[in-house]
This record gives C-alpha cells, structure tokens and sequence, in this order.
C-alpha cells in the first residue's frame, strides 16, 4: 500500500485527545450497539442496522474528523530518544492535530461530492451524517524539529485505525458502522520526514474515503438491509 501521504497528517492528527475518541468495544462481536456484522470486502468490519434503508440519501454532513494517537505514542516514542530535542512536545501534537483534521476534512469533502453527494450542514431527510474518526495513530519517525542531520529510517510510516459512523441526520438514529486496521507500509527501507509522512497519510485517507462513497452506493442496492 502506497504511503507518502500519512506522517504530516498523522503528525497533524498526533493531537487529538483520548477523551475525542469513538467508544469502541474491546473486542466486537456478530452485535454491537444494535448494530449485526456483515461480510464486507473494502474494510475490516462492517456492522448496518437490520432493516436500514439507505436508498433516500442524496447528501451528505460531514462531521469534523476526530483524531487520536495510540494512548502511550507519545511517552513511548519519547522514552527511545537520545537527545530532548528529538522528542515530540506538546506543541507538536497539538498543530499535528490542527493540519490532520483540516487535510482529513478536504479529502472527504472531495471524495463524497465527486461521487454524487454534495456536502450540506443542515439535517434533511435524504441527508446522511457521517462521523470519521482517525484513531490509534502511531508514527514511526514524526520528524520534530531536530538536529538537521538526524534521520530515521523504517519499512513503514505507521499505524492507524479509521472509524466511520453513518446515522440519519434527523433522527441521530445509528444506521452503520466501519473499522479498517492499517499499517501504511511497502516494506521498503526509507528515509521517513514529515513530507512523505504527510503524502503516506494523505493517500490512506483518500483510499478510505472513495472506499466509504463506494461502499454507501452499494448499501443503496442493498436496502433495506437484511436481518
């Protein structure tokens, strides 16, 4: 899997708090919150709603993408430095998270209305509200701002977990629910910096996202959904 668009978002995401995060089951079953697992080919696990229709969505809100880093990245990464001034600070994190959830935003944006879902903020009948979280990030080589001459090798970028939740917009009613493990790799031994951590991050989440309009068109053809 291609990955020179994961480590400036994945930095950028490096912000998120824990208490941001999705609630998710330690280890999800065949139910899970109303919700009946299904066999599914573009994510790990895919869990609808029996009965759900999904044929009346025409539009999309897009909630603001929320971001979290794996709970002990940061003091893990930390403790394996040589020198302060190779450790991610607080401030890192924090503008990590800040450009995550702005580029995690226009890749979404841009896959939902190419596929035929136009954006809206307002709650309607044939509007769907996806929620996208970005969880358990951990970057090999966040590339802080360093001695020049250090660089950090590895076969991959990192690690993360996307979360995406659809509900009708209306009612909040809970419709579906997707959870994809990645590990953004090639396993190729390179040289990892915050531009080809941005491009590895980027590229996961543009596949996730037209990934997520294919998988709403073929929810359509489904619907209702089967119990």
């Amino acid at each position: 899997m291609d990955r020179r668009h994961f480590a400036a978002l994945a930095l950028t995401s490096l912000a998120m708090t824990a208490a941001a995060r999705p609630a998710l089951a330690a280890k999800p079953g065949a139910e899970w919150d109303g919700l009946v697992k299904v066999k599914a080919k573009r994510f790990d696990k895919v869990y609808l709603r029996p009965g759900a229709d999904f044929r009346g969505y025409t539009k999309v809100i897009l909630d603001p993408t929320e971001i979290a880093f794996e709970k002990n990245w940061q003091r893990d990464y930390n403790n394996n430095q040589r020198s302060t001034s190779l450790e991610v600070t607080d401030r890192d994190i924090q503008r990590m998270i800040e450009e995550g959830r702005k580029s995690a935003a226009e890749i979404l944006q841009k896959a939902y209305t190419a596929g035929g879902y136009p954006v809206v903020t307002e709650p309607a009948s044939d509007v769907l509200r996806v929620r996208t979280s970005l969880i358990d990030i951990i970057v090999r080589a966040p590339d802080v701002m360093g001695p020049a001459n250090v660089r950090t090798y590895s076969r991959d970028a990192g690690e993360i977990t996307l979360v995406v939740e659809a509900r009708d917009s209306l009612t909040g009613s809970l419709l579906g629910r997707v959870v994809d493990d990645r590990t953004i790799d090639d396993f190729t031994m390179e040289w990892r910096n915050r531009v080809t951590n941005r491009m590895d991050f980027d590229r996961q989440v543009e596949s996730w996202a037209k990934n997520s309009v294919k998988g709403l068109n073929q929810l359509k053809t489904l619907s209702p959904i089967a119990g």
